[in-house]
């Protein structure tokens, strides 16, 4: 009786709670990632420096102001392009193998009869 709630769990309840962590896990690294906020700032400057000299400033420092701000921007788009595609090879990656987790979930219980298959067949030294 044991082993038949075991397997009713696992192919069940089981199941079910494992697919919900693995979605979980999903949720929480596109959260790490915040690919979308990535995109959203992706030409916003990158820990600028205040270069801003307002009104009062001469030609030269305004166009150095000018300088340093699109030079920031374009530090700030280089890093985050390179962490949206991190994030999303990540993201890819992590979706494969939860999906080939998912697929081995109802196999699992059935090792233990082809390990002893295995064994009986002659497969093993």
């Amino acid at each position: 009786m044991f082993i038949v709630g075991l397997l009713t769990w696992w192919y069940s309840a089981g199941w079910q709670r494992f697919g919900q962590l693995l979605l979980e896990k999903l949720v929480i690294s596109e959260d790490f990632f915040s690919i979308d906020i990535l995109l959203s700032t992706l030409f916003a400057p990158f820990k600028q420096i205040s270069a801003n000299y307002g009104s009062g400033g001469t030609l030269q420092m305004k166009l150095q102001a000018w300088f340093d701000k699109l030079f920031s921007r374009f530090i700030g788009a280089i890093i985050r392009i390179v962490l949206i595609f991190i994030g999303a090879l990540w993201l890819l990656i992590q979706v494969i193998v939860d999906a080939i987790l998912m697929v081995i979930w109802p196999l699992i219980p059935l090792l233990p009869l082809i390990g002893l298959g295995v064994s009986f067949g002659g497969y093993l030294p």
